[in-house]
């Protein structure tokens, strides 16, 4: 029994292999018919005269473009740019604030902080629904813009200025076109120009920069500086910055090498490990009054999400210890004489936040005051650290001398400051006003305002912590003037 049904399997086994067989045989006859026919197509389509205007008919009918007869192949380049591309083009516009188009074959590519005239080497980042967005790689030849013999040493790397080689005079022009244009889609073209109004000063004017803890390139050497052009990781050390005064940059090194020598880690966005997070700087020009805030998480190790956190996190001794010897180290050296102004407070703020922003979690005065002074024509003016101010105090006195010229007349009259801040144009409309009401969501901003108009002797202002759009409603009457700045 047991040999006939063996007999009888290996009977299956055999026919089953055979009508495999004839199965691969049959595929692989038909497969070979398809490729010669392929190839066959293939060669027919090429040698077809008609092959390109067929190509173009139906381009024409999908896409509902012109073809020009003599640019098939660039056509064809066009229409299968996709992310990855290494292209070359020149840009042919650029828009307010640092946007700009790259012209590659006729194709429009969205790029950031391009100039005007440039031919730039870019990779393409996005292609969606008809638009192609683009990073620059690097300049392939330089715009008749860019006049500037003696730009920023850290120009080619840093991301914080778009127009250093270009000089100041065409500076004024490229930003004359560009808020032109703003203004001419925003009123369809009914408005009346009166050009851009240089500043006072366009050199070492920022009042306030906010530097970062990382690394110039990966796991190298730890940085203080600005982020580095195009990338979220890499920090630059940005000792000869042109846009701030040399006691920014002072205070910079002093900080970046008492770190260095101890070793200390910044905090590495990814793992969530790490201390050192940012180093604020604020400068009255008036005053010449410092303040120097770190900005740090609360741990040398690993940092918990605080939104998952019951309790809020509180600094170790070891940190305490370290940040204190930091603000007496700061203190000593400034005390030598080396800054043009002078330290008028020491800060320390907790931040544990995952994002990359400078958040206050909870500050801390290590020395001297937790604000300075500024003057705007003729007022004071009490800045905190987070408190929001124009970040060009002798630019703004230009532009809250032109806001006053437009507003009038305001003698008897109701004023609302929207989006007021430390009440600076609130205060400076008061004198003559009846009663100015600034709405600001800071607290800690509104405080300084209410502070700042007592100073100055001003009693017919009310400043109002709170959402704008709730506030308003709940003032009671309309007023005779409205000043909208809000954020951008």
């Amino acid at each position: 029994v047991n040999a006939s049904r063996l007999n009888s399997l290996l009977t299956k086994k055999e026919e089953d292999e055979k009508k495999k067989n004839t199965i691969i045989w049959v595929l692989a006859i038909i497969g070979a018919i398809a490729a010669v026919a392929g190839i066959a197509f293939a060669v027919y389509k090429f040698f077809t005269p008609d092959y390109l205007e067929d190509f173009e008919e139906d381009f024409d009918d999908d896409f509902d473009y012109d073809f020009d007869d003599d640019r098939p192949v660039a056509i064809f380049c066009e229409v299968i740019m996709k992310k990855g591309d290494i292209c070359q083009g020149k840009i042919v516009e650029s828009h307010f604030p640092d946007s700009a188009y790259a012209d590659c074959e006729g194709e429009k590519v969205l790029i950031k902080k391009g100039i005007l005239g440039q031919t730039v080497e870019f990779a393409i980042t996005k292609k969606r629904k008809g638009k192609i967005e683009g990073r620059v790689l690097n300049v392939v030849e330089k715009s008749w813009l860019e006049d500037n013999k003696n730009p920023c040493i850290h120009y080619e790397t840093c991301g914080g200025c778009t127009y250093q080689t270009i000089s100041y005079e065409n500076q004024l022009k490229l930003k004359d076109t560009q808020i032109k244009e703003l203004m001419k889609s925003a009123t369809d073209n009914d408005f009346l120009w009166e050009g851009v109004i240089p500043s006072t000063k366009y050199q070492a004017y920022r009042n306030k920069m906010e530097f970062s803890f990382g690394d110039e390139k990966k796991d190298g050497e730890l940085a203080l500086g600005m982020h580095k052009k195009g990338s979220h990781y890499d920090i630059v050390n940005v000792f000869g910055c042109k846009i701030v005064d040399s006691d920014f940059t002072k205070l910079l090194e002093l900080t970046l090498n008492f770190f260095k020598e101890r070793n200390i880690a910044y905090f590495h966005k990814n793992t969530h490990t790490g201390f050192l997070r940012h180093l604020l700087v604020r400068r009255s020009e008036y005053t010449g009054e410092i303040l120097v805030l770190l900005v740090t998480t609360s741990s040398f190790g690993f940092i918990e999400d605080p939104n998952v956190l019951r309790d809020a996190s509180t600094l170790g001794d070891a940190e305490i210890a370290l940040i204190r010897e930091w603000a007496d180290y700061i203190k000593v050296e400034c005390d030598k004489g080396i800054l043009n102004g002078s330290i008028g407070g020491i800060l320390h703020t907790k931040n544990d936040s995952y994002a990359d922003a400078v958040l206050n979690q909870g500050t801390t005065l290590l020395y001297g005051n937790d604000y300075i002074t500024e003057r705007l024509n003729g007022l004071d003016f009490k800045i905190t650290p987070f408190s929001f101010f124009q970040t060009n105090s002798k630019g703004a006195e230009v532009l809250y001398t032109v806001a006053g010229k437009y507003i009038g007349d305001t003698v008897g009259k109701s004023v609302f400051d929207l989006y007021s801040g430390t009440g600076t144009i609130a205060q400076l409309l008061a004198p003559e006003s009846e009663k100015v009401y600034g709405v600001e969501i800071v607290e800690e901003a509104v405080e300084a305002a209410i502070e700042n108009a007592k100073k100055n002797g001003l009693d017919n202002c009310e400043f109002i912590a709170g959402d704008v759009l709730k506030v308003v409603d709940t003032l009671g009457f309309n007023p005779d003037i409205i000043i909208l700045d809000p954020p951008r």
